[in-house]
């Protein structure tokens, strides 16, 4: 397990530049078995030295590839594939480990599709007024996945919410919950980038 001070969904890239011993010997091992380790989000403490307080449900991540770089750090690309739940926290030793379950979404209801039309017209417009705000966005044209399910991890990847929002919308029991909520987040963030664009 790699508890990080950031959220990961699936579909969602994770760069990681791993320096501390522990996590050195994980991506090791992960390299010699199946690549996958798990990501949990950090509640309360810091990424660096344990003694942190982590969430119980997060998302696996698969290597892809890995550079040993010469100042003794290991780049590490992968990607976030599919949700999962922490049954139990098992020793930090030789890092953090634990017993997990996959949880997936359920099929999508007959309102899915409508749902995740009106979150991306409303992602499309919060990144745009992003943008013109000067934050860092992606373009607000960027196109996501048909697969209803796919499509709100990606949306909820792209809203420029914060870390427990977007542990919420990873821990959202259906898609329709998780496209409600982020319709709500992106409101939310529209109303404050309006009042920045109009100096109120």
């Amino acid at each position: 397990m790699f508890p990080l001070g950031t959220v990961l969904v699936p579909s969602l890239a994770l760069p990681l530049h791993v320096f501390e011993e522990r996590y050195r010997a994980l991506v090791r091992d992960c390299l010699a078995g199946d690549r996958e380790f798990g990501v949990v989000l950090i509640e309360r403490g810091s990424e660096v030295g344990g003694d942190d307080t982590r969430t119980s449900a997060g998302t696996v991540a698969r290597i892809q590839e890995v550079i040993e770089l010469p100042d003794g750090r290991v780049a590490v690309a992968s990607v976030g594939t599919r949700r999962i739940q922490v049954t139990a926290w098992l020793p930090d030793d030789p890092y953090p480990r634990a017993e997990v379950e996959d949880w997936p979404d359920p099929e999508p209801g007959p309102g899915a599709r409508l749902l995740l039309e009106v979150a991306i017209m409303r992602l499309r417009r919060v990144l745009a007024m992003a943008a013109e705000a000067g934050d860092p966005a992606p373009p607000s044209t960027i196109e996501l996945s048909d697969d209803p399910v796919l499509a709100s991890y990606q949306a909820a990847a792209l809203a420029p919410v914060g870390s427990f929002d977007q542990q919420r919308l990873l821990t959202a029991t259906t898609v329709e919950q998780r496209l409600t909520l982020l319709v709500e987040l992106l409101d939310d963030a529209a109303a404050l980038l309006e009042l920045r664009l109009t100096g109120g």
